[in-house]
């Protein structure tokens, strides 16, 4: 239920061009777009895991061969090391199959097998609530960076982005003041501007096109500067 919920808002911020700041696994847009994924996938989020397969699958053979493979190698059946660190069988019953020297290949290609796909009951539920807001089939058009952009927007706040996003109220872009908060954001650190923005608009993220933004923030000049705290109106 959790997932289908989760498809839901993503749905509902591609439809509302409202990001969602998410982070998932790289992969993980992959398979929503049905893109096929492979070892390199795995490298990309769980370094250890890959490693230790491809350990497993190009020995070297003047130091590990069948008389010492049980010995060299830390593994003695068809198990496996889930996303959370829990031992889980890559076949049925894979507790009770030996790990040996001439089944190795076919143990790596269980074992990646597994890692790569023991999201997709996951992965199906948020394509699930998905479709109850958009064409899903249409997601295969995309690529996983596309669909990471349309769902979540643009993880980088410069300020060049934050100027097209503004307004001015009796006062203009090249007033000094303007210049010193232009200046002033330059030196922030991105996730600074990302607080920023939340300040003003009330989002963490831009749209990865900024034309859909319908709601710019604005900045308004104030005389009597000493009788006021830093405010913003944020109508949603």
């Amino acid at each position: 239920v959790q997932f289908r919920f989760l498809g839901i808002l993503m749905a509902v911020a591609i439809r509302t061009k409202k990001p969602l700041d998410l982070h998932l696994a790289p992969w993980v847009w992959k398979q929503m777009c049905c893109i096929p994924l492979g070892a390199a996938d795995l490298e990309e989020v769980d370094l250890l895991t890959y490693r230790s397969l491809q350990g497993i699958l190009h020995l070297d053979n003047s130091v590990i061969n069948e008389e010492n493979f049980t010995v060299m190698i830390p593994l003695d059946s068809f198990v496996a090391h889930s996303a959370d660190g829990t031992s889980v069988p890559v076949i049925p019953g894979g507790h009770n199959v030996p790990l040996t020297f001439s089944n190795r290949n076919d143990y790596v290609e269980r074992a990646l097998h597994y890692r790569l796909h023991e999201m997709d009951r996951q992965v199906a539920a948020v394509r699930e609530g998905m479709s109850s807001i958009i064409p899903v089939p249409l997601l295969s058009l995309l690529t996983a960076r596309q669909l990471e952009q349309l769902v979540c927007g643009l993880p980088e706040v410069s300020v060049e982005m934050l100027k097209k996003v503004v307004r001015y109220r009796d006062i203009t872009d090249s007033h000094q003041l303007i210049g010193w908060l232009w200046q002033s954001l330059e030196e922030f650190t991105n996730e600074e501007r990302v607080l920023f923005l939340r300040f003003v608009s009330g989002r963490s993220r831009l749209p990865s096109n900024l034309a859909d933004i319908t709601q710019k923030f604005q900045i308004i000049k104030v005389d009597r500067v000493s009788e006021f705290y830093s405010f913003v109106f944020n109508c949603t």
